[in-house]
């Protein structure tokens, strides 16, 4: 059974840095992409970062290039995303979620439809 729990989320005034983290659990996969999407208020869900756990390949959402980051511990089996430099836009619940199987493309990377397992998401909220 995949469990994804995230963790990390809460207020932030603009400018400042939040950690989240995504602890993942029952991996049975020999390769998988892992990622982060959010939601933010009367928003849809939207892709920001993901990484292709076989070479490390990320794809970052353009909103977000320059300012977060995805990063890996295999040993705990957890995947973060830095985030900083913070505007009010960024104000969202963050997911963290898995696809199970390679994708090869950049387009098939961000495409929500292609992941299979979600966690419960965690808020962020950027004061100004």
């Amino acid at each position: 059974q995949v469990q994804l729990v995230e963790s990390g989320g809460g207020l932030v005034q603009a400018g400042g840095s939040v950690r989240l983290s995504c602890a993942a659990s029952g991996l049975p996969f020999s390769d998988y992409t892992m990622g982060w999407f959010r939601q933010g208020p009367g928003k849809e869900r939207e892709f920001v970062l993901a990484i292709r756990w076989s070479d490390g390949n990320v794809a970052h959402a353009d909103s977000v290039k320059g300012r977060f980051t995805i990063s890996r511990d295999s040993a705990k089996n957890t995947v973060y995303l830095q985030m900083n430099s913070l505007r009010p836009d960024d104000t969202a619940v963050y997911y963290c979620a898995l696809d199970r199987a390679w994708r090869a493309e950049l387009t098939e990377i961000r495409k929500i439809a292609n992941y299979n397992y979600w966690g419960q998401g965690t808020p962020v909220t950027v004061s100004s």
